[in-house]
This record gives structure tokens, C-alpha cells and sequence, in this order.
């Protein structure tokens, strides 16, 4: 008899950059347990989150498809997902599968039941969070359940912990920073984050009450992210007591990273710059993948769904799907040394932007003034300036010439390709975007 297919658990976490992951080297060890199960697996030194913010992000890991395909570019999408378009629990459970989706409501088509968990919008007088236990409380359950039963399945789990408002449990709230943020004898680097009124309330909603220093909440995030890690070994522990460890491809990765103290973009997932398109990716199951593994070639969201399809026995089924996405697993086994060297990226949250990567050079051009107050062109090079402190945009108009063609290139093969069009011109986003404090939105939801 046939060995049953893999089972699939995806971790996709909200808001997680992979340089504050010390599976990434990151110099404080938020990520001690996904050191483990990179050491038991491969990892991704150069996977990207395209397309900003989280609707196109996972819109593009469950389908497998572009933005100019999918047409999800914005935070509010414009109608749902194409029919025409597959979802990943939609093949599986053709194949068989059964399927569980905690942390999203029925957007993403396809999965056999979803779940909530109270994911937290806390504010300071609320803390602490404790949205990874929250979310344990409903996963450990569904993976018994769906261990329980007599189908290869899906566990598809949405961690929010990343995600403002940063406020860990102890001891993960001093883990990383023990002095007191609002001494007035430390430097004042909060300054930015006070005079920028479309934030200001939400973001001190949930920050100590005087906080000077900005590396108060940078800690909260790093510890909001260790906490997260130790939650999840839980799962991961349970996999194994359940004897699935053998069976179950586990998939580690995040929608976008986040902007803390970078680039005048406050503690948010905005900014076309390195820490919100630069994320992890783990890819881990023992005696199938290699151990220990590292791959330093570019992959993209869209590739996680025709690789989960290859890796599970349907590679079969990933050509009529008609996704842009392509397998890494010939990464990982170096049949071949790259999938793509440059790519379209967007966002559409609180700026709309589009640009063009490069391994050297980063491109991007704002479609509307940009309330930032950031110049309507930049170009970076990553090589000598991978902060992307020095805008070269006037510096190297040849630069900036020849890249924007390759992206305008592109932009119309893909819209004569797909028939639909450029989904990034259908929204308008304007100067007036803001975020009310925790206490507002509480209180407008409980009308």
C-alpha cells in the first residue's frame, strides 16, 4: 500500500521580517526554536513579499499567482478572488485533503472549516497579549482533530503576534530591554512617531505613557516575536507526541515584514523598503527535505503553492493551474541555480507605489503624493547601500530609466497576458489615511 500523502502545516506569520529572526542572525535570539527547525530543514536567505500589504500577500501564497493575476493589490480588496483561479485547499481537497484555517474568515476559498482566535487589539492598560496561547487554544485542538482523522490535511495558521500593538507576556516584555523608556534623561527618539498625526493615537495607544526611547517598542516587537516562537514549539511538539513529525511538511513564512525605526515608517508594514519585503522562509520535513540546508537564491509568495503541490505528489496538477509561482524544490536539490533574478513589486495600504528589484538596485515610483512626504521617485543600491539610506534616484537617471522600462515591460506583457487590468490603478488612497488609538476603534465596534 501506498504511503499516504504528506500532511502540510503553514505557519504564515503577520508582520514577521526575517532580519529580527536570529534564524537569520539576528544578534538577539527572538527565534531559538525556528533555529531548530531550520537546522531540520531549509532555509531561505532571499525570500520576498512582492506585493504589500497582507491581502496580496496571502492572496499570492494560496494561489500561487501574481498580483496582476489575482488582482488583490490593496488591503481592501476590490470584490473576491477570481473563480478561475484555484486555491491551494481547493486542489488538495481534490486530492483528498482535509482542511483547517485559523486566523482568516472565508476570503481565501477552500478550506473545510474556519477558525478564530482573539488575535488582540490591546492597548497599554490591556496588556499583556497573549495572542499565540490564544491562538494554541484553537490550533492544538484542530491538529488533533484533523490528525484524528483518516485524510492527509492542512493546517493553515495566521500568528498575529509581530503585528502592532507589540505587547508580549512576561517575561518576554523585559526580555530585551529593562530600563525605564520614558527617563527623561535618555535621548528623546520618539519624535517622529509624535508629530506624525495619521498614526500618533494608535501607535502611543498601545506604548508606555511617556515613552522617549523608540527602542522600548523595538524590544516589544523582539519580544513579541520570541514569545511567538515559544507558542509555536508547542505545536510543533504536539505534532510530534501525535507521531506526524515523519509525515508533515512544515512551512514557516510571513506575509510581509514590518518598518520599526526605518525610513520615517513607524512600527508599521509600509514602505517599499527591505525590512517589510524581506521575510523568512523554513521549509521542514525530515527524510523528505534536506537538514540544515541553505539556499540563497530569489523566491517569491507565489512560489509556495506550486512547491507545496510538488512536494505532496500532485505535480502533476501544477500546469493546468496556470501559476506564475514556480517550484523551488529543484533549488533545493540544485538542478537549477535560479528561478528569477529581478521582480514587480508593489504596495497599497497607506502609500501606492510600484517599482522594480534587482539583486543591485531597487526601484520604486509613487503614484500619488506620498503622505510621508517622500520624493515621487527612488532608487537604491543594495550592494553598497543595503539600508537604503542614500536615494541615488537623481544621481543615476540612467538607472532609473532603464529599470522603470523593465518594469513598464513587464506591466504590459502581463496585462496582455491575463486580459484584466493593472489592479494598483483602481485605487485611489489620498493624503487623509488614519489610524484612530486602540480605545476609538473598541469603541466604534461596540455600536
Amino acid at each position: 500500500m501506498p504511503d499516504r500523502p504528506p500532511n502540510v502545516l503553514m505557519f504564515v506569520i503577520d508582520s514577521l521580517r526575517a532580519d529580527h529572526s536570529s534564524v537569520y542572525g539576528y544578534h538577539r535570539r527572538t527565534t531559538p526554536h525556528a533555529e531548530v527547525l531550520a537546522s531540520k530543514g531549509v532555509v531561505f536567505k532571499n525570500h520576498n513579499s512582492a506585493y504589500i500589504p497582507t491581502t496580496p500577500a496571502y492572496t499570492s501564497v494560496l494561489t500561487g499567482r501574481d498580483v496582476m493575476a489575482h488582482q488583490k493589490v490593496g488591503l481592501d480588496p476590490k470584490g473576491p478572488i477570481p473563480e478561475e483561479i484555484r486555491m491551494l485547499p481547493e486542489v488538495l481537497k481534490d486530492a483528498g485533503y482535509a482542511s483547517i484555517c485559523i486566523g482568516f474568515g472565508d476570503f481565501y476559498r477552500g478550506f473545510d472549516r474556519y477558525m478564530d482566535y482573539d488575535a488582540g487589539w490591546y492597548a497599554w492598560e490591556d496588556r499583556p497579549g497573549r495572542k499565540a496561547e490564544n491562538m494554541n487554544e484553537k490550533a492544538i485542538p484542530a491538529l488533533e482533530e484533523l490528525v484524528a482523522g483518516n485524510s492527509p490535511w492542512l493546517l493553515f495558521l495566521r500568528h498575529m503576534d509581530p503585528h502592532a500593538p507589540y505587547v508580549p507576556p512576561p517575561p518576554f516584555d523585559t526580555m530585551f530591554y529593562g530600563k525605564d523608556p520614558a527617563d527623561p534623561n535618555i535621548p528623546d527618539t520618539m519624535a517622529g512617531v509624535r508629530d506624525f498625526p495619521n498614526f500618533r493615537d494608535f501607535h502611543l495607544s498601545w506604548m508606555p505613557p511617556g515613552v522617549r526611547d523608540a527602542q522600548h517598542p523595538i524590544s516589544q516587537y523582539d519580544g513579541a516575536v520570541a514569545y511567538m516562537d515559544t507558542c509555536i514549539q508547542r505545536i510543533i511538539n504536539r505534532l510530534e507526541e501525535l507521531g506526524q513529525t515523519e509525515n508533515t511538511l512544515i512551512v514557516w513564512t510571513s506575509d510581509h515584514g514590518e518598518t520599526l525605526d526605518e525610513h520615517g515608517c513607524y512600527f508599521d508594514h509600509h514602505g517599499l523598503y527591505e525590512p517589510t519585503l524581506r521575510v523568512p522562509l523554513i521549509l521542514s520535513h525530515p527524510g523528505k527535505l534536506p537538514q540544515g540546508k541553505v539556499v540563497d537564491a530569489v523566491t517569491l509568495h507565489q512560489d509556495l503553492m506550486p512547491t507545496v503541490l510538488e512536494h505532496v505528489g500532485l505535480k502533476k496538477a501544477i500546469k493546468p493551474l496556470g501559476m506564475e509561482g514556480q517550484s523551488v524544490l529543484p533549488l533545493i536539490s540544485g538542478e537549477v541555480p535560479a528561478l528569477r533574478s529581478e521582480f514587480y513589486i508593489t504596495e497599497c495600504t497607506w502609500m501606492r507605489k510600484r517599482g522594480w528589484k534587482t539583486p543591485e538596485w531597487k526601484f520604486f515610483e509613487a503614484m500619488e503624493p506620498d503622505f510621508h512626504g517622500k520624493p515621487p521617485v527612488e532608487l537604491y543600491n543594495l550592494k553598497t547601500d543595503p539600508l537604503e539610506l542614500t536615494n541615488l534616484a537623481d544621481k543615476e537617471p540612467g538607472v532609473v530609466k532603464y529599470l522603470k522600462e523593465r518594469m513598464e515591460a513587464w506591466i504590459a506583457q502581463r496585462l496582455k497576458e491575463t486580459g484584466k487590468v493593472d489592479p494598483i490603478t483602481l485605487h485611489e488612497l489620498g493624503l487623509g489615511k488614519h489610524i484612530g488609538s486602540i480605545a476609538v476603534a473598541k469603541n466604534l465596534q461596540a455600536r
